[in-house]
């Protein structure tokens, strides 16, 4: 039965790509959007305003096709769009500006999961929103709910000089095969996919469901990783097995989300996303369990649902990479460059937003952005930016909340700059902790305590004055923030991470930050240790204090991240020796002075009113 519905979903979804002179970049891209989702949504609107549909009902369509609702206001909506391996044309990013300017408020949101977002778009608005993303391949179809959700692939993929092969195809090919896709579209909660490119690019671990590429005797294949995720309670993925070839990536998925889907707790919100599972049965018993239903999967699946995931996969270039493990990312060295230039804006900027790819010649180029925000304008010249100086024609989304553009030679990269750079987008710092993460925050989400968008934006803000981007010892470090533990933000990764809350100092409310040491990313990625609690108008002086007691500290050419870690273990071989010695001297820095004195350390930032712990159901669920 599951075969031929299958089948039948298949046949009766167009997924040719647009061929209009209009459209023609997406000749060579995906179309994910469906024209007659708009005026299906519009209908329920209606229906719902009739109150021929309830408030749950509704809620649960409109979660499933990305509108999210905004903060205590459920006039208004953010819709997520759905950017399946972070790959976006230049087209795509237009109509973005656009939607913005006539529904949204003038700018786009880059998330850590390489979604864009539009918010407080006005409810009868949505459907043209759906529409016009239509129109350029985009859909946010499945962006929210309880349904598999943006599939991650890391922005290195097909550039990485460490990766075996490009996982870009096997990534869109699994978005392709589940989205709209009846097996999954209701499941206990939310479902998620990361491929990375290599095992240190990449956000594997911390997923239902992590890929890192790899290759055994000339066949390709992944070290699969189950079980993993960030939340109020967080875990790291479990490996499956030490090699599963590429042909049993399908089978391995599906097996996967069926598990999932039948044993899944749907009673317990809190408790129903697949880590919980897995903890809870224990993770021997699971990988029993998922390899029993693997086989049976393999033993089931028709030959046209294989075809069709086949297909979805040929349509990817899956011979562009050599497979090769030996070589190593290059330290970018141009001919460009004057060495007597000095610490200009350009060297700046080429330092920590430039980084050389495996395909000799070329650049990739980050556009490092304020906490993932980007105006209208700015999508538009960044569009331009793409057509001009990239061969790939196209741009890719980051966890970090910025974009990457790749394919650019050498003697583009001044032309490169002075377009970005004219325009708001040239800030250097991409690969350095001035490139801080934050989620929205109470600037839109119902579940958010404090205004973790705008603090990311005062930190980033501070360290380009201070010129932090110009110190190589904050090089591969980290700061990530949310507005609460549910790690939006994803904060249990970083190298100094924060979470939001509240607290009361006397008769006063005061939002206040959980500090996190030594969070990573990769396959090797470990979640950060809480440390102690910190107001949210002492965060910055917190962090400083930090690089001042690192560089006095630190051993040898140790980078903060490195330093970091050590403390967090206990083998500090200074006055710091461990995360007590450390909250110790901290403690005087996060004291507040009376409310009588100094009434603004007790409000959040981005606000002039007192604090007021304001929360309301999330939806993070349907």
């Amino acid at each position: 039965m599951l075969n031929t519905i299958l089948l039948t979903l298949a046949k009766s979804i167009d997924y040719d790509v647009l061929s209009s002179a209009k459209n023609k970049e997406l000749e060579t891209n995906e179309k994910w959007g469906l024209a007659e989702e708009s005026e299906y949504f519009a209908n329920k609107v209606k229906l719902y305003r009739q109150d021929k549909l309830n408030a749950d009902e509704f809620r649960r369509f409109r979660l499933q096709n990305g509108a999210y609702g905004s903060r205590l206001n459920s006039e208004f909506s953010m819709i997520r769009i759905k950017v399946p391996g972070g790959d976006i044309t230049p087209t795509q990013l237009e109509k973005v500006a656009s939607l913005s300017e006539s529904f949204s408020i003038g700018s786009a949101h880059v998330s850590t999961r390489q979604n864009i977002q539009l918010h407080w778009v006005q409810l009868e608005d949505v459907s043209e929103v759906f529409r016009g993303l239509a129109e350029v391949g985009l859909t946010s179809r499945e962006a929210c709910g309880n349904t598999i959700r943006n599939v991650m692939c890391s922005h290195f993929a097909g550039v990485c000089p460490n990766e075996p092969f490009d996982t870009t195809p096997y990534a869109k090919a699994i978005a392709r095969f589940f989205l709209r896709n009846p097996i999954c579209q209701n499941l206990p909660r939310k479902f998620k996919f990361n491929f990375s490119c290599c095992p240190e690019h990449g956000y594997v671990r911390i997923a239902d469901v992590g890929l890192v590429p790899t290759v055994r005797d000339g066949v390709r294949g992944f070290r699969v990783y189950l079980g993993g995720g960030l939340g109020a309670a967080s875990f790291i993925g479990h490996l499956l097995e030490e090699f599963t070839p590429d042909s049993r990536l399908l089978s391995t998925s599906i097996a996967t989300i069926r598990l999932y889907d039948r044993l899944g707790n749907r009673e317990n919100l809190a408790r129903n996303r697949m880590r919980y599972l897995v903890s809870e049965i224990g993770w021997e018993k699971f990988q029993g369990l998922l390899l029993k239903e693997r086989i049976l999967v393999e033993a089931t699946i028709s030959i046209p649902t294989r075809k069709s995931y086949d297909g979805f996969l040929n349509t990817g270039d899956l011979n562009n990479t050599s497979i090769s493990s030996t070589s190593t990312k290059s330290k970018i060295t141009l001919p460009v460059i004057n060495s007597n230039s000095g610490d200009t804006p350009y060297t700046r900027w080429l330092n920590t937003n430039v980084v050389a790819q495996k395909q000799s010649g070329y650049y990739s180029v980050y556009i490092t952005l304020g906490a993932g925000d980007i105006t209208s304008s700015q999508l538009r010249i960044f569009a331009e930016c793409i057509r001009e100086f990239s061969l790939e024609k196209k741009a890719r989304t980051t966890p970090q909340q910025n974009f990457l553009v790749r394919y650019i030679k050498a003697d583009q990269l001044p032309k490169v700059f002075q377009k970005l750079s004219g325009n708001g987008l040239g800030n250097p710092g991409a690969n350095t902790i001035v490139s801080t993460v934050g989620c929205s925050g109470t600037t839109s989400c119902n579940l958010a305590i404090t205004n973790s968008h705008r603090l990311a934006k005062e930190i980033q803000s501070k360290f380009l004055e201070l010129n932090v981007d110009l110190d190589k010892d904050f090089v591969d470090s980290s700061i990530k923030i949310s507005g609460c533990p549910n790690s939006c933000g994803q904060h249990e990764v970083a190298t100094i991470g924060f979470y939001g809350g509240a607290t009361r100092i006397g008769t006063s409310m005061v939002p206040i930050y959980t500090m996190l040491f030594a969070g990573s990313t990769g396959e090797n990625g470990e979640l950060g240790k809480a440390i102690m609690r910190v107001p949210a108008k002492k965060v910055l002086d917190v962090v400083l204090k930090i690089f001042e007691y690192f560089k006095k500290e630190r051993t040898g050419n140790e980078k903060l991240n490195e330093w970091i870690y050590k403390i967090s273990n206990g083998n500090g071989s200074g006055e710091i020796k461990n995360v007590d010695d450390m909250k110790k001297l901290l403690l005087p820095i996060i004291e507040l002075p009376a409310f009588s004195t100094a009434p603004d350390f007790y409000k959040d930032y981005g606000t002039d009113t007192n604090f007021v712990a304001k929360t309301a159901r999330g939806e993070c669920a349907a």
